[in-house]
């Protein structure tokens, strides 16, 4: 697994080999697997995304009560077209709902990278999909992409909510978001890289404060907020505009971050939004 965005696209750009294609390479290493069965593997992740999507149910709730049926009201909207942010957008906040609801409400979900922030990537990979007409295996190059970024970001940082906050979370699935976003709008590995250092910069700090320690609130809507966020710094980035930190340089902020936040806005439930007198309320509630 590659440590650092910097050499994955130097050797890119050096090898003139595609990026999804080296992180491929490195996953046959990892796994001892073949091409073809690393492929078949990504693509099946792919397909468990989009049937979480296509399989989702505005009528169920979670057991606390406290999500489902969001997704559903935001379909509604967009399909009134009384949708501000306009009809693309519209169905990445919709996509991004209904998967994370999904993983509240118990279905199955891909971890992109977390179960809490499992809507992030689909939301915008899914809609990129429907709005472009690409065929599924563009999808999966992307998803190798997205992948890369990822694994960078465990390996010089966190993508544990305990370990660095949400921003590990929705921060870490934004970044991948919006570099596989990137590649399928026909950007290089200079705009991946910084599409992703973009994306996280915009989320650093981000607390992880669920309420009653449920991944429910305010996790649902953060994975709306990751996913609108890496639509525009891919936007941003094709548009010639850049991070003025590096990419490997934004990560390295992010663990820094995460290690000066206090406990108690690291997923203990504590502090943050589980802390207020709502928050306070429904913990209560739950523990009875």
């Amino acid at each position: 697994m590659y440590d650092s965005l910097e050499a994955l696209m130097t050797r890119a750009q050096s090898t003139g080999t595609p990026v999804w294609q080296l992180v491929q390479a490195d996953d046959c290493r990892e796994q001892n697997i073949t091409p073809e069965a690393s492929f078949a593997e990504m693509r099946g992740m792919y397909d468990a995304m989009r049937d979480t999507l296509a399989q989702y149910d505005g009528k169920l709730r979670s057991a606390s009560g406290l999500v489902g049926g969001a997704g559903e009201k935001m379909q509604r909207r967009r399909e009134s077209g009384r949708l501000l942010s306009g009809g693309f957008l519209g169905l990445v906040m919709e996509s991004a709902l209904k998967i994370s609801e999904s993983n509240a409400c118990m279905k199955r979900v891909v971890a992109a990278p977390t179960a809490g922030s499992c809507g992030v990537l689909p939301a915008v990979l899914l809609s990129t999909q429907r709005e472009l007409e690409l065929d599924d295996a563009v999808m999966v190059k992307a998803l190798y992409i997205s992948a890369g970024i990822g694994g960078v970001i465990a390996c010089r940082a966190s993508l544990s909510g305990a370990e660095g906050g949400c921003q590990a979370e929705i921060g870490s699935a934004s970044a991948m978001a919006a570099g596989g976003l990137v590649f399928l709008l026909g950007g290089g590995a200079a705009e991946i890289a910084n599409a992703a250092a973009l994306a996280l910069k915009n989320l650093l700090g981000l607390a992880c404060d669920p309420v009653a320690g449920l991944v429910e609130v305010p996790c649902v809507k953060r994975n709306v907020i990751g996913a609108v966020n890496a639509v525009t710094a891919a936007d941003m980035a094709l548009a010639g505009i850049e991070s003025r930190v590096p990419p490997d340089e934004v990560i390295d902020a992010m663990r820094a971050v995460g290690r000066a936040m206090s406990a108690s806005i690291r997923e203990t439930g504590l502090g943050g939004l589980a802390a207020t007198p709502t928050g306070a309320r429904v913990r209560q509630k739950m523990s009875m």
